[in-house]
């Protein structure tokens, strides 16, 4: 099994680099174990976050998200938490 990274970086991307790396990822991070991780897409317009958060919200392997607190990287990410395996 490959290693999977907490943290996905997307930001800079256009959203269908992003929306594409983030699908990827959120399989391997489930198939992982991993209970968390955290989306990087930025500040920015707010668009990549709008899109990132469309796919969040009905995609079957997250449990749930919220934009990340102060101190954890404000608006420009957002914390995952991935359904059990």
């Amino acid at each position: 099994m490959k290693s999977v990274g907490r943290e996905l970086k997307i930001r800079g991307l256009t959203v269908d680099e992003a929306l594409f790396r983030l699908e990827q990822y959120l399989n391997d991070a489930f198939m992982a174990g991993l209970p968390s991780v955290r989306i990087v897409h930025g500040k920015g317009t707010g668009t990549l976050r709008q899109a990132v958060h469309e796919v969040l919200a009905k995609h079957p392997l997250v449990k749930s998200f919220r934009l990340a607190d102060y101190g954890e990287g404000d608006y420009g990410v957002t914390i995952v938490e991935l359904a059990h395996r």
